[in-house]
């Protein structure tokens, strides 16, 4: 089993479904049968725009009528072009929802939640949410209030889709590891200052997992990154990382073991040596 989608995916995804379909008004359908009740208030209906939020995705469609998706650990939705001149392509797999438009077809497979909402409960769903880095205009006081009035560890808290949106298990090693910050220090010792260097880190690298697809942590690979983007050139981004996975390995910064240990279901990574800072 892989693991869960971070934010920079499903906001990639929502803009590949904005670009296929914005503004047009394709076929709904469900293939697998299980979503054919959602799928019939959709068909035929003008798809508005998709749009995320942290790791949930949603699609508006005219009549205030919005498709919620949550991926969870093995759902998929791919964005595919389509022949023009051919026939409907087949159906491939467990197909919950498939969405066809002239050019483009987008086939979601095993989602953790996919449903037809009004935007009373888009609305609730949101308020369940912590802000998210990708977007503008979040409030970063609202999740510092949590952490900061919390027992937990700045880790699990990290991973806390109320406290935080979007950020998933890379992004919580790597950007701890770029502020030298403890990962198992309880949340309310957290200082202000530290948590804004967080935040404005996160809101500084996840726009660029958005563009490139890639999760990039490294200042030496994203300043190559940045320069072959704007040279036009097509950049194949290495899966390099500063601690996660690298259990044992020294440290690039201070040489010290990479250390690691299972906090809340799941892999952490930091640095013994450097990572110190409350």
């Amino acid at each position: 089993m892989g693991p869960m989608p971070e934010g920079h995916t499903l906001h990639r995804l929502a803009a590949a479904l904005d670009d296929a379909f914005g503004g047009s008004v394709p076929e709904v359908s469900s293939p697998q049968g299980r979503f054919a009740e959602g799928a019939a208030l959709l068909d035929g209906t003008t798809l508005e725009r998709a749009w995320a939020h942290g790791k949930l995705l949603f699609v508006d469609f005219a009549g205030e009528r919005t498709l919620y998706v949550h991926l969870g650990l093995i759902g998929k939705w791919f964005v595919l072009p389509v022949d023009p001149a051919g026939s409907e392509p087949p159906a491939v797999g467990e197909v919950r929802l498939r969405i066809l438009g002239e050019e483009h077809v987008a086939d979601l497979r095993g989602p953790m939640a996919c449903a037809v909402v009004d935007q009373h409960e888009v609305a609730r769903l949101l308020a369940r949410q912590g802000p998210d880095p990708l977007q503008h205009d979040q409030d970063s006081d609202a999740a510092y209030r949590k952490i900061s009035r919390s027992g937990k560890t700045v880790a699990e808290l990290l991973m806390d889709q109320t406290v935080l949106a979007g950020v998933g298990n890379i992004y919580r090693c790597e950007v701890l590891w770029r502020h030298r910050l403890h990962p198992l220090k309880p949340g309310r010792s957290l200082k202000r200052s530290s948590w804004q260097l967080v935040w404005d880190d996160l809101v500084h690298l996840m726009p660029w997992g958005v563009r490139t697809g890639s999760i990039i942590t490294l200042d030496d690979v994203l300043e190559d990154v940045r320069t072959r983007l704007d040279g036009g050139e097509t950049v194949h981004v290495p899966r390099e990382f500063a601690v996660y996975k690298r259990t044992g390995m020294p440290c690039l910064r201070c040489g010290a073991s990479v250390r690691h240990k299972v906090v809340a279901g799941r892999n952490l990574f930091w640095c013994g040596g450097c990572q110190r800072r409350t």
